[in-house]
Order: structure tokens, then C-alpha cells, then sequence
């Protein structure tokens, strides 16, 4: 016989027939009940928690309020939902999507002109006549 079937017969250590399940363990009659009370407490601890990250966002959006009022700020929910009436108006009367707003500076024909000068200054002078023709 093996090391692990004697101590499963009882023949070895008393400790390795309990963790090869040879023993069962003694029910406690007051496991549910210990288990109702830790599970309440747990509840209560996470209202509690709740609760003080509630009263912190409430104090934080009090300060937010005041610095809107101080400085003429609006409320983000509030900005974002004029610009989204904005742009649903100005597509209002168009049957495609409102177009994207263009940057500055891109699509000038001036600035093309500056560029095309910029590169000119650095080729040499027969390519320079060749672009210009």
C-alpha cells in the first residue's frame, strides 16, 4: 500500500485523512446565523459607504456651483446639449449631414503661395526656372 491509502484507512498522520476528506466536519449550529449576521453587516458597511461618497460628491458639487456662479460657466450637461440643439438646427432644412468645420489655415490660397515660395528658396536655380514655367 501507498503513503496516500494508509492515510486515508487511518493508518498515517491524523492530519492527511481530514484533507483527503476522510472526516467530515462538524456542522456549527449557528453557521446560518453567523452567516446572516456577517452578510448584514457587509450590507450595512457598503449603505454606510455609499452614503459618505454621496455626501462628498454633494459637498464637491456645491463647490462646482459656486465656481460656475463666480465665473459664468455653464453646466457641462447643459453646454453640450446647446451645441447638440445647435447643430440639429443648422441641419434642420439639409437632407445630408452637417459638414465639418473647416480648421484655419487649411484650403488658403495664400498660404499654399508661402509654401510654394518657402520651397522654391532652397532648390537650385535651374529647378527654380523649370517650376516656374
Amino acid at each position: 500500500m501507498n503513503f496516500v491509502m494508509k492515510a486515508a484507512l487511518g493508518g498515517g498522520p491524523p492530519d492527511v485523512g481530514k484533507m483527503l476528506g476522510g472526516e467530515e466536519k462538524e456542522e456549527d449550529p449557528d453557521a446560518a446565523k453567523k452567516e446572516e449576521e456577517r452578510q448584514e453587516a457587509l450590507r450595512q458597511q457598503e449603505e454606510e459607504r455609499k452614503a459618505k461618497y454621496a455626501k462628498m460628491e454633494a459637498e464637491r458639487e456645491s463647490m462646482r456651483q459656486g465656481i460656475r456662479d463666480k465665473y459664468g460657466l455653464k453646466k457641462r450637461e447643459v453646454a453640450e446639449a446647446e451645441a447638440a440643439a445647435a447643430a440639429e438646427e443648422a441641419a434642420e432644412g439639409s437632407l445630408t449631414r452637417p459638414k465639418k468645420a473647416v480648421p484655419a489655415g487649411c484650403g488658403d490660397e495664400e498660404e499654399e503661395e508661402s509654401i510654394m515660395d518657402t520651397v522654391m528658396k532652397y532648390l537650385p536655380g535651374p529647378l527654380q526656372d523649370m517650376l516656374k514655367k
